[in-house]
């Protein structure tokens, strides 16, 4: 019997749980609620808001306010200082390291020990539960796991005390058993300098046998692509021929599909997306034949959920996970047991089922362009492009749009700066597709588009290769769970990236 069918019985108590969000999900809700504001009545925060008052959901919301990062900032930066009992109880030593804010060039998301345990660890133990599930015949255990992670630094050289990427904390806190099935080695996981650690990763994986490959999309196909020039191989299962399966997050996989599918042929293949982020871990899809992901409901993440067109208001609607509507557009709000109470996470999510909850990622709340009235969404975005590649032949690594306001003969229009892993046969035909894609899919930019009296036909761009690492590299975010920026309302990015395409 293989090691694989022996663990998957530990699973299988995990997986009569997940049932019930089929027809729970809302007092599951209702319960985590509850447990939060428990916990946290004590803690200065708690205190404040009253949270041993609270019987329900509206006491929640009369007592606590929408929080953004910097209403959280002074706390959260006293709690790095090494204070106990502010956000959430006893003292937090562990703060992931993400992108920034208006203010600020780093956020520093508190990683309580309860967080980790009950947020993150839980959702990489669901990946498997699922997966496993739907895959009765996998070999997962029989080899061994690559997980891609970033690295860590002091906090304020407090004892013990590690600021990072969440990849990393994740890594460093790890039970022991896990590193019998998995590579790299700690050492290598946690290089700071991605280039000399992509280079340690493919020298010490590539006799190894590889079953399962996690991590962000476009630093694991760097890392893939050199595994193929080491082994000279024109596919990656000749090197790991048990490889069967990708569980990837931190970005839409859509622009990296093509790119995995011409890299790995073998029709045993799968792709599991997962939506982990610095806060949480929040969604996995269960169903390989369904993109979208169940929101999981019984972790330490009480869910809310505001509508799009309210986002911004000083008084916006603020529903529940019970309140939610299919087919609208919502800014995620959480609370956890990492501190963050009613924070406004910045993802925009739409559900495409309410029995069990399940969703699909739609954007960023900041990640958007609305120049015009045009109100373009990551989400218009990818299905664009996919539906230009689709019909000219082309793939896409990277790429970002913003708008051009005016050029010297008053037009305004979006510009679009691709790196392409292959050219489409027809440049004219591929800006003329994506854009005849995004008024299909988009009524507020179809009626921009209308006649070209408010926006031109938009403009691509050829950004040469290694571009967008390039820019990474320079910004110190080369790695990790760093991530190029799809959609800006300002030209802040893509007028260095165009001046860098130059050089």
């Amino acid at each position: 019997m293989s090691l694989t069918r022996i663990i998957n019985k530990l699973f299988q108590p995990r997986l009569k749980e997940l049932e019930r969000y089929d027809r729970e999900a809302g007092l599951l809700q209702q319960q985590v609620l509850a447990r939060l504001v428990k916990a946290a009545s004590d803690t200065e925060y708690g205190r404040q808001h009253l949270f041993a008052a609270v019987r329900g959901y509206e006491d929640f919301v009369r007592s606590t306010p929408l929080n953004t990062y910097e209403e959280l900032k002074g706390c959260i930066d006293r709690m790095r200082h090494g204070e106990r009992d502010i956000l959430w109880p006893g003292k937090v030593k562990w703060y992931a390291q993400s992108s920034g804010t208006t203010n600020d060039k780093s956020k520093f998301i508190p990683v309580s020990n309860d967080g980790l345990q009950d947020i993150h660890y839980r959702g990489g133990q669901d990946a498997v539960t699922y997966y496993l599930h739907n895959n009765p015949k996998s070999r997962l255990f029989d080899g061994k796991a690559l997980i891609l992670g970033g690295s860590h630094s002091p906090n304020y050289n407090l004892p013990h005390s590690l600021v990072g990427d969440l990849s990393a904390i994740l890594i460093e806190n790890i039970n022991p058993l896990a590193n019998l099935v998995r590579v790299p080695k700690k050492k290598t996981a946690l290089i700071s300098d991605f280039e000399v650690k992509r280079e340690r990763i493919a020298q010490e994986t590539l006799h190894q046998n590889i079953t399962n490959i996690s991590g962000v999309p476009s630093w694991m196909l760097s890392v893939l692509t050199r595994v193929m020039e080491l082994s000279g191989k024109e596919y990656l299962q000749e090197v790991w021929p048990r490889l069967e399966v990708f569980f990837h997050g931190g970005v839409a996989f859509t622009p990296y599909r093509k790119q995995y599918e011409k890299l790995i042929t073998s029709p045993d293949m799968h792709y599991m997306e997962t939506y982990n982020a610095s806060e949480g871990f929040f969604g996995l899809q269960n169903d390989p034949a369904d993109a979208s992901m169940m929101l999981m409901v019984d972790y330490d993440v009480f869910y809310e959920f505001i509508p799009m067109d309210e986002f911004g208001k000083e008084n916006p609607s603020v529903v529940p996970l019970w309140g939610v509507e299919k087919g609208k557009n919502y800014a995620i709000v959480i609370s956890t047991s990492c501190g963050l109470w009613r924070y406004i996470l910045g993802d925009t999510v739409s559900f495409t089922s309410t029995n069990p909850y399940k969703f699909v990622i739609t954007g960023r709340t900041k990640h958007f362009i609305n120049a015009f009235g045009e109100e373009l969404i990551v989400d218009n975005a990818e299905k664009g492009l996919a539906y230009a590649c689709s019909r000219t032949g082309a793939v896409v690594s990277e790429y970002t749009a913003a708008p051009v306001f005016m050029d010297n003969q008053a037009k305004c229009r979006h510009q679009w700066l691709i790196e392409f892993a292959k050219m489409p046969d027809n440049m004219e035909l591929f800006e003329h597709l994506l854009d005849k894609r995004l008024q299909e899919l988009n009524s507020d930019y179809e009626a921009k588009r209308y006649k070209n009296i408010t926006l031109q036909p938009l403009e691509i761009v050829c950004a040469r290769e290694g571009l967008f690492n390039e820019w990474l590299k320079m910004k110190g975010k080369l790695g990790g769970q760093h991530k190029v920026p799809r959609l800006s309302n300002s030209r802040e990015h893509i007028d260095l990236l165009l001046k860098l395409n130059k050089a």
